[in-house]
Formats: C-alpha cells, structure tokens, sequence
C-alpha cells in the first residue's frame, strides 16, 4: 500500500522527500509506513527520521482540537449518530487501558510500532478523553520519536540483512 502512495506522489513529479513527508501525516500509514519507504528509496536515516517525525505530528493538534466537535456533531445527527455512538463506546471501553496513567499511557500507546496505535490514534483518543491539547501533544511527540527510533533502527537491521544475502 505505501509502495502505491508513493508511486502516486512521484509519478506527479514529487520528490522523495516530500513523498515521505506526506506519507507519514497519512492515518493509518503515518511514520511505521513512511520510514521504510524511505529505506527502499535510499534516503539518509536521519534526514528521514527528521521528515517523518515532523510529518507524523503535524496533524495531532487539528485532530485533537477538531475531534471532539466532530463526534458531538454526529451525535446530533440522526444519520451520523450510531457512527458518534460507536466512537464514544470504543473510547469508553480502551479508555481504561490508560487509565490512571493517561499522559504516560498515551505516550507507550503511541511509541509502540503496531497496527491501529501511532499519533492519529492517540490524538483522537486524547480529544474523546477531553485531556489538554498543552498536555497531550507532548506526550504524544513523545510517542512519535520514540516510534521513529524504533522504526529507524529496525529498518536499518532489515537493511543491513537483506544486504547480506
């Protein structure tokens, strides 16, 4: 899939850089995706880790400050509803997975590299748990780093091991 993002921003005539850019704001690719494609286009790990961790947390702050409005607005709609229903629910029922522990819970969600955590996911749950915009976007940047080193380090290993071969 991100192979196929990214053959779309070059095929426009887009650098690789800006590619990587703009495939790490991307939900659900965000920087896990952005970070070994850059690896296959051969870009500098540090001028990568910079882009996509810029990348990755610019949307956090519109997300957390528009989030919130946007699922009250669905609540109000009766098309829309069961959609706000659902979102409210699923807080709900995760929001105990941070716990007491919201800021650093939302940090250890947001650093580990797997499917369905990353900054998208924690900036809407940090604005359905109505916690501080001032708060959790550190804890979140937080996260973001942490998940670029991750991914950085990891991808370099791949790298070097699908070199020896």
């Amino acid at each position: 899939m991100t192979n196929a993002i990214a053959g779309f921003f070059q095929n426009m005539g887009i650098s690789d850089e800006l590619v990587v850019f703009i495939v790490s704001m991307l939900p659900v690719v965000e920087l896990r995706g952005a970070i070994p494609l850059g690896f296959l286009m051969n870009m500098d790990p540090w001028q990568l880790f910079a882009l996509t961790v810029i990348g990755n947390i610019l949307p956090v702050p519109f997300i957390i400050l528009c989030a919130r409005p946007i699922v009250n607005f669905f609540l109000r709609t009766k098309l829309l509803r069961p959609v706000g229903n659902w979102m409210e629910n699923k807080v709900r029922k995760n929001a105990h997975k941070l716990g007491k522990y919201e800021l650093w819970g939302l940090f250890i969600f947001v650093a580990i590299p797997l499917p369905g955590t990353g900054a998208w996911t924690g900036a809407l749950l940090a604005a359905l748990m109505d916690l501080r915009l001032k708060t959790s976007v550190p804890a979140i940047l937080l996260g973001v780093v942490t998940a670029g080193v991750i991914m950085v380090f990891g991808s370099t290993i791949v790298k070097f091991l699908i070199g020896i071969f």
